[in-house]
């Protein structure tokens, strides 16, 4: 489908050029860095969690636009949800980019994808789905970080 093609694009390039709740958190807020050498993109996680939910999570960094977009559409989508919500969400996306299988351990969360479904034509260039999935695995590190 064309038109579904570009309106993904869209979404994606708008992600890029507007990234949504970019920059810093000041502690409590914990924070993790991801780094994929392949291509050099940089990303950098802040997340302030209490109570079992992620109040507020910023995101810097640089790189291509598949990494910097999913990030900004990583923020929007978690922000505000508990970490169960969000463990099921990462699970929902990592078998959309191919990386992990469907179980029936799969966490039992309602989860619905929203902008993130433009990222799904990542899998057809391999090369790109590190970059896609860069955010979300340095999101799992800030998160172990605040249960630490």
């Amino acid at each position: 489908m064309p038109g579904l093609e570009d309106l993904y694009r869209e979404i994606i390039l708008d992600h890029y050029r507007t990234p949504r709740n970019r920059g810093e958190l000041a502690p409590p807020a914990v924070m993790a860095e991801g780094h994929n050498p392949l291509c050099g993109d940089e990303i950098t996680i802040y997340a302030q969690v209490e109570n079992g939910v992620l109040v507020d999570v910023k995101v810097s960094g640089q790189g291509c636009s598949i990494s910097q977009s999913s990030a900004s559409m990583m923020s929007q989508a978690v922000k505000g949800k508990s970490l169960a919500e969000i463990q099921a969400l990462i699970h929902r996306f990592k078998v959309m980019m191919s990386i992990e299988e469907d179980s029936d351990e799969a966490p039992a969360v309602e989860v619905k994808m929203g902008d993130l479904e433009a990222l799904q034509g990542v899998v057809k260039f391999p090369v790109r789905i590190k970059c896609a999935i860069l955010s979300w695995n340095t999101l799992l590190q800030a998160l172990e970080n605040a249960s630490a």
